[in-house]
């Protein structure tokens, strides 16, 4: 039975998709939990709408999430931590730090989206990645200072 996906299922298929699947597989599972409708004229003409709408949803999104990306590119966070002399701090500071910070700033951003490989362990300025958006990452210039 042909169904048109309203969500990304995996091993079947992603949101928009086209996807034959077993009769009792759709009519018991993926169209009472509404996960997907039928592939029939009226549903095919208002997945190409849909389509188009979420299309435009996506670019919007993605405009915004640049515009975001320079204003974070433009900004330095100041993080101050216990250091040693040479520069070694006791302690780290993580990606929950780094949004703290931004947060204090103004920007309000989830941790999960900041990347760091390991937290920053010395005093000194730091790159960090922060996806924005699936498509769109900032570098974030980090400067951690001794207290």
């Amino acid at each position: 039975m042909k169904v048109i996906l309203r969500e990304d299922i995996s091993n079947v298929g992603d949101m928009g998709m086209i996807v034959n699947v077993a009769r009792g597989y759709a009519r018991n599972y993926l169209i009472p939990k509404k996960f997907a409708v039928e592939a029939n004229p009226k549903n095919m003409k208002l997945l190409q709408h849909e389509t188009r709408i979420i299309a435009e949803k996506v670019k919007k999104l993605k405009v915004s999430a640049e515009d975001f990306a320079k204003k974070i590119v433009a900004t330095a966070v100041n993080i101050s931590a216990k250091a040693g002399e040479e520069g070694k701090l006791f302690g780290s500071v993580t990606n929950k730090d780094i949004a703290d910070a931004l947060e204090a700033m103004g920007f309000s951003i989830d941790k999960r989206k900041i990347l760091l490989d390991a937290p920053i362990k010395r005093t000194g300025e730091h790159i960090v990645k922060v996806r924005i958006h699936p498509e769109v990452q900032a570098d974030l210039k980090v400067d951690v200072v001794p207290e």
